[in-house]
C-alpha cells in the first residue's frame, strides 16, 4: 500500500512537471526540477534532525549559506596579489583569534573557580581580541583595495567547483559541532532561537566581509560542472543531436544544460537518499527514534542522549552544507542577501511537514512539491485572477488590484496546501513507517 502510494505521489509529481514543459516552456520545468532536487536534499538534512531525533533547528539558512562559501573558496580562482597584499596578515590575525579563544578555554578549565579564572579569562579575550585587530584589520583593508569594483577579495582555490560540495557539508558541520556542543543541553525553543540567532550572524559576516566574500557586491562567474551555452553552440557534435531532434541549437543548448545540472543533482540525491535511508534502518537510527519519543526512557536505558543529538545535529547540518553549495553552483554566483533565514527556513520545514516528517521519501516529496507550487503559485495566481476578473472591464480598479496581487499568491497557496494536509493527512503525505 505503502509502495503504491509512493509510486502515485511521485508519478503526479511527475505530470506537472511534464505539463509546465509542455504548456509553459522546458526551461522552466527543469528549471524548476533542479530547484526541487536541491530542495529535497535540504529536506533530508532537516528530516535527518527533526524527522529522526526531533531537534527544531531554525538556522538552516546559516549552514546553506556556509555550503556557498565553500564554493567560492573552492572554485573561484585566486586573485593576482591579493596574498601578497593581504592575505597571511588576515589569516594570521584569524589564526591569533583561535588560539586566544583556546586558551581561553583551557583556563577557564585548569584554574580554579573564583575571582582569579575570570580575570585571567577576560584579560586573554581583551588582549586577544586587540591583537588580532592589529593583524586583521589593515590586512583585509588592503585586499579589498585591490581593484573593488570587480574583485576586492582573496579569491578561491581555483579547483572544480563540484569538490565544495563535500567542503560545504565539512564547513556546515564543524560549525554545526560548535553550535551543539553550546546548545544542545538547551530545552528545544532555546535550540531554535540559539540557531536562528547564529544563522544571522552567519549570513551578517558574508554581508559584510569583503575580503572573503565580496559581500553584497556578490561573487558571479563561478566556474560550472557542466558545459557552456555558448561552447556548446560550436560543438559538432552538438549541433548534430540538434540537427536530429529537429531543434534550434541555442534553445536546446540551455536545456541540454539543465539536463547536465539534473544528471549531477539527482546522483548526489540518490547518495543521500541511500545513505538516509541506511541510516535510519540500521540500530543507530532505531535507537535515534527512540530518543525521539522518550528521551526519559532512553537516558534510564544508559544511552548518552546529548552526545546522539550532537551526533544527529551535525549530519543533518552536513547535508544542508551540501545543498547550499549545489544551490550556488546552479545559480553561478553567491549572493549574500538572498540568504533569509525567516523565509526560506520555514518553507524548507513546510517540506518536511507535508512530505511527511521521519520518512525520508516523504522529505523528497514535499521538497518537490512545495518548491514547485512556490514557483508556480505566480503564474497560475495570474491565471486564475484573469478567469475571475474576465467579465470586468479592462479599466476596472477591481481587476487591476486582483491581477496586480497574483504574486502574493505564494504565500497563501502554502498556507492552502499546509492547511489541506495537516487535515487530511496530519502525519504527512508519506507518513513515517512505525
Amino acid at each position: 500500500m505503502t509502495l503504491n502510494r509512493n509510486i502515485l505521489y511521485f508519478t503526479i509529481m511527475a505530470l506537472l512537471l511534464l505539463g509546465v514543459g509542455l504548456f509553459q516552456s522546458w526551461n522552466v520545468s527543469l528549471s524548476i526540477l533542479n530547484l526541487c532536487l536541491i530542495s529535497a536534499i535540504m529536506a533530508l538534512g532537516v528530516n535527518i534532525q527533526w524527522g529522526y531525533a526531533g531537534l527544531f533547528n531554525v538556522g538552516i539558512m546559516g549552514f546553506a549559506a556556509l555550503g556557498g562559501l565553500a564554493a567560492v573558496l573552492v572554485a573561484m580562482p585566486p586573485i593576482e596579489g591579493a596574498w601578497d597584499k593581504g592575505g597571511w596578515g588576515a589569516l594570521g590575525g584569524l589564526l591569533l583569534a583561535v588560539i586566544s579563544i583556546a586558551l581561553a578555554v583551557f583556563t577557564y578549565k585548569k584554574m580554579k573557580i573564583g575571582k582569579y579564572r575570570t580575570i585571567s579569562i577576560v584579560a586573554i579575550c581583551i588582549i586577544g581580541f586587540f591583537l588580532s585587530r592589529y593583524i586583521f584589520g589593515p590586512a583585509t583593508h588592503a585586499i579589498e583595495s585591490i581593484n573593488p569594483a570587480k574583485s576586492g577579495y582573496l579569491g578561491g582555490l581555483g579547483l572544480p567547483i563540484v569538490i565544495s560540495w563535500p567542503i560545504g557539508g565539512l564547513f556546515a558541520g564543524i560549525a554545526a559541532w560548535v553550535i551543539g556542543k553550546i546548545t544542545l543541553g538547551l530545552r528545544s525553543d532555546y535550540l531554535a532561537i540559539a540557531t536562528l540567532g547564529i544563522s544571522e550572524i552567519i549570513i551578517a559576516v558574508l554581508k559584510h566581509e569583503d575580503w572573503m566574500t565580496r559581500g553584497v557586491k556578490n561573487v558571479i562567474g563561478m566556474p560550472r560542472p557542466v558545459p557552456y551555452e555558448v561552447n556548446l553552440q560550436t560543438t559538432e557534435w552538438f549541433l548534430d543531436m540538434s540537427n536530429w531532434f529537429g531543434t534550434d541549437p541555442v534553445g536546446f543548448s540551455s536545456i541540454f544544460v539543465k539536463i547536465c545540472y539534473a544528471g549531477l543533482f539527482i546522483v548526489m540525491l540518490l547518495i543521500v537518499l541511500w545513505l538516509s535511508e541506511t541510516a535510519l534502518k540500521s540500530p543507530w537510527g532505531r535507537m535515534m527514534r527512540a530518543i525521539r519519543d522518550n528521551e526519559v526512557s532512553a537516558n534510564a536505558m544508559g544511552k548518552n542522549v546529548t552526545k546522539r543529538h550532537l551526533q544527529v545535529f551535525v549530519l543533518g547540518s552536513v547535508v544542508v552544507g551540501i545543498a547550499g553549495a549545489m544551490l550556488t553552483t546552479l545559480d553561478g554566483q553567491l549572493t549574500p542577501t538572498s540568504y533569509q533565514p525567516l523565509r526560506f527556513t520555514f518553507l524548507i520545514w513546510i517540506m518536511v511537514i507535508v512530505g511527511g516528517s521521519g520518512n525520508n521519501w516523504g522529505a523528497i516529496l514535499g521538497g518537490f512539491v512545495i518548491w514547485f507550487f512556490w514557483i508556480e503559485a505566480e503564474p497560475l495566481g495570474l491565471l486564475l485572477m484573469n478567469v475571475i476578473t474576465s467579465g470586468m472591464s479592462e479599466d476596472s480598479g477591481l481587476r487591476l488590484h486582483l491581477i496586480n496581487s497574483a504574486a502574493h499568491m505564494r504565500l497563501m497557496t502554502m498556507g492552502i496546501i499546509l492547511l489541506l494536509v495537516l487535515r487530511f493527512s496530519p502525519r504527512g503525505l508519506l507518513p513515517e513507517k512505525s
